[in-house]
């Protein structure tokens, strides 16, 4: 590790996005940066949608037979265009099921170009087009495979459940019970520091490659269409990352086996990018460019978005 990499990583915990005028800050929004998993903050935070690629590590405990599309797709929060509602469909052919079965509910495509699409075909969202529907689909294929029952499959006291919580408690090394509650598609979600979260990424990276295989030559397929971890892995060489509801994401590198977490306590989705591409850049792991002027409708540039 450099210096400067070294500065950014024991100097940041709490940070400050401003959003800055002719020299007035407008707006700011203020985050949480964990680099690694040392540390002594034990503030924990709901893991949301950066869970999946643990929970999807039962995939492989139980040989799902899947292929890496699909461990990618079952990993990842996908923007519901036509690609993955091919995969949603190849799934559950395998699995010899329908979309009754799937308890994650019905929302329009994240991808906004899927939604212009479905207007113009006349078509309406199904549960298929939940972000979390591959993470359903793993699930029941989970199952399936061991003679559980289909119908309550999103229940805190069932096995799967169970399974779930001991396996991510496993790989994040977390020790003690810390509050969980229902994530938006139905199942429980756990919470736990930063820095385990940080710390499960990388037991996942040297524990469980078929997954971080699967996703990395899959990040369309795990993401989609203006998805900030499709983005991060296709425009660098050897990240991988997963966004979470309520502003948080996890970014490991496979290269160096490192990781950080940063959670917007605002929950602001569009300071968290400019936020994750910004410690990205800072600590070299990649230069992702992004535009952090603040624009008047015309296109004139008024003032700049700026991580302190």
């Amino acid at each position: 590790m450099t210096t400067k990499q070294q500065n950014i990583c024991t100097a940041v915990k709490d940070f400050c996005v401003n959003y800055v005028r002719d020299g007035l800050v407008e707006e700011f929004h203020n985050g949480v940066f964990q680099f690694g998993s040392e540390g002594s903050d034990l503030t924990p935070y709901y893991l949301r949608s950066c869970a999946k690629p643990l929970q999807a590590a039962l995939l492989i405990d139980y040989d799902i037979d899947f292929t890496p599309e699909e461990i990618a797709f079952c990993s990842g929060s996908h923007a519901g265009e036509d690609c993955h509602i091919k995969i949603a469909s190849a799934i559950m052919k395998k699995l010899k099921i329908d979309e009754s079965y799937l308890k994650c509910g019905i929302h329009a495509p994240l991808s906004r170009s899927m939604q212009d699409k479905m207007l113009l075909r006349g078509e309406k969202p199904s549960s298929m087009h939940n972000n979390c529907s591959g993470k359903h689909l793993g699930f029941l294929s989970v199952c399936i495979k061991n003679g559980w029952d289909l119908k309550t499959y999103y229940e805190p006291n069932h096995p799967l459940q169970r399974k779930v919580k001991k396996k991510i408690y496993e790989l994040c090394e977390v020790t003690e019970d810390y509050p969980v509650t229902t994530d938006g598609c139905g199942v429980p979600i756990i919470s736990i520091p930063l820095k385990n979260l940080v710390k499960g990424y990388k037991n996942l990276y040297e524990k469980y490659p078929q997954i971080i295989n699967a996703i990395m030559e899959n990040p369309y397929i795990y993401g989609g269409e203006d998805r900030l971890d499709t983005e991060i892995i296709q425009k660098s060489d050897g990240l991988i990352a997963k966004v979470g509801a309520g502003g948080l994401c996890v970014v490991f590198n496979t290269k160096t086996r490192e990781g950080f977490a940063v959670k917007m306590n605002d929950a602001s989705m569009k300071t968290r990018r400019i936020a994750v591409l910004e410690y990205i850049n800072r600590l070299d792991w990649a230069e992702i460019k992004y535009d952090s002027k603040i624009r008047t409708l015309s296109d004139k540039i008024v003032g700049e978005i700026i991580l302190n």
